[in-house]
């Protein structure tokens, strides 16, 4: 345990306001200053970047079917709660391009593994001026040593429900920055963040532990509890 900061990372955006990977949940950890944003990345039939958790559309829009089979255009047509579109890569990139916020994307490839996303999503990064190097993360670890073979100066980070023996080596082996845990390990000397930490007191404890980062769907009463310890 070090005296580091933690950093908050907006989960989806705000999901307690805002329909999850929104723009305008993602506008709004902007315009209230998040730490940071994590997001999840899926690729459509013709093959374009999208912002979205679920491989299936049903559960966040009006439509119902899996991502990998819609055009980008297709997959337009149908709407979030808010109304708006499912936002392409190239979207928020936008949105948070010249930013002061940290970004945390997710490969969602554990179930699907979309061909050549990795190659295309880092592409599409590296043409984005950003405030802070892009953090990588994904439940497949395939895709995590793919990115590390395209760029070896870039932050890879394994996420996993699971304990995680040897943790030490188990990183060094694979080239990880960091990693992503359901549950709090006590590491010595390791990145660590946890997910998906709304339960006020289990924030307090973490936060007490100086963790690296949480994922919070309300990143803001987490931001409260942080500046009242």
């Amino acid at each position: 345990m070090s005296n580091q900061k933690t950093l908050i990372f907006a989960h989806r955006g705000i999901p307690a306001r805002l329909p999850e990977n929104s723009l305008a949940g993602f506008q709004y950890t902007i315009d209230h200053s998040a730490d940071g944003i994590e997001f999840d990345v899926h690729l459509t039939k013709d093959r374009v970047p999208v912002v979205i958790h679920d491989e299936r559309i049903d559960r966040t829009t009006n439509g119902n079917g899996f991502i990998k089979d819609y055009q980008f255009a297709e997959l337009k047509k149908f709407k979030l709660a808010d109304g708006q579109a499912i936002p392409s890569l190239k979207e928020f990139l936008k949105l948070v391009e010249n930013k002061s916020i940290r970004l945390n994307l997710e490969f969602k490839t554990d179930l699907f593994h979309y061909e050549n996303i990795e190659a295309i999503v880092m592409e599409m990064v590296k043409k984005t001026n950003l405030k802070y190097q892009i953090i990588y993360s994904s439940f497949y670890l395939n895709s995590l040593k793919k990115c590390y073979q395209m760029d070896k100066n870039g932050q890879y980070c394994f996420l996993t429900p699971k304990y995680l023996h040897n943790a030490h080596h188990f990183m060094k082996i694979n080239h990880l920055a960091g990693l992503h845990l359901k549950h709090y390990q006590k590491l010595a000397n390791t990145i660590e963040r946890i997910w998906t930490i709304d339960d006020p007191l289990e924030e307090k404890k973490l936060l007490k532990k100086h963790v690296a980062g949480i994922f919070t769907n309300n990143f803001q009463k987490a931001a409260e509890i942080l500046n009242e310890q």
